[in-house]
């Protein structure tokens, strides 16, 4: 059976990937009722996981060091390879992920400061060196994003209870870092990463992601089977 295709959506909180993860989804499967992609998300996605999500996320865990958020965060990438990932690959499924590794080398290499390298080493060693197919990262203007995730935070936090607010509490040169780290992974890696960029309407970069994924589905088609 040939191995199934590995999307990840990347970008800052706020940049849509929730929704266009959702639209793509259905676009998929729509194209072709065979194709039923996994969905999943980091950190989360596995029981571990969303007890991580919780830890990390959670505005009143207060004082992480900065390695301590970064293995956290291959923790629970670790377990969503081994439980999720990995098995639907192997079983020729799309997997669609909401964030992998090019997140925490952006957030914990750039925003703290860590550094790609050793990042991109960890995700060597405890990954397996696992690398998407195919990388669509939402870009819209900083100030548009961080609004919109502060915006829908607090909305969740009133409905649920629930508080991720931990990373929106950074100062803007945080955010600054992280973002100009998402520019530098897209330059340095045009082959995977299709650079979605501005305050674009949810159509828009809805059809942007179609196209790119269609392109990459056709390179596919061509090859034949693996």
């Amino acid at each position: 059976m040939p191995r199934g295709l590995f999307i990840t959506l990347e970008g800052l909180d706020g940049s849509g990937k929730t929704t266009q993860i959702k639209r793509l989804a259905a676009w998929l499967k729509q194209r072709n009722p065979a194709d039923d992609p996994v969905l999943t998300r980091q950190p989360g996605g596995t029981v571990t996981g969303d007890r991580i999500r919780a830890l990390v996320l959670d505005s009143r865990s207060i004082g992480l060091a900065p390695m301590t958020e970064m293995a956290l965060m291959f923790a629970d990438r670790a377990q969503a390879i081994a439980e999720v990932i990995q098995p639907a690959l192997d079983g020729g499924r799309i997997v669609l992920c909401d964030r992998f590794t090019d997140s925490t080398e952006a957030y914990q290499g750039g925003g703290r400061e860590l550094g790609s390298a050793t990042v991109l080493e960890l995700h060597r060693l405890v990954c397996g060196n696992l690398q998407p197919d195919l990388t669509l990262l939402l870009l819209p203007s900083l100030e548009f994003s961080l609004t919109r995730a502060r915006r829908r935070n607090q909305h969740v936090e009133i409905n649920t209870g629930l508080n991720e607010t931990r990373f929106e509490q950074e100062q803007d040169a945080f955010f600054t870092r992280v973002w100009q780290k998402y520019h530098e992974i897209a330059a340095r890696e045009p082959g995977r990463v299709v650079l979605i960029e501005g305050d674009l309407t949810i159509d828009e970069v809805h059809e942007r992601m179609v196209a790119a994924v269609s392109k990459r589905l056709r390179t596919l088609a061509r090859r034949g089977p693996a």
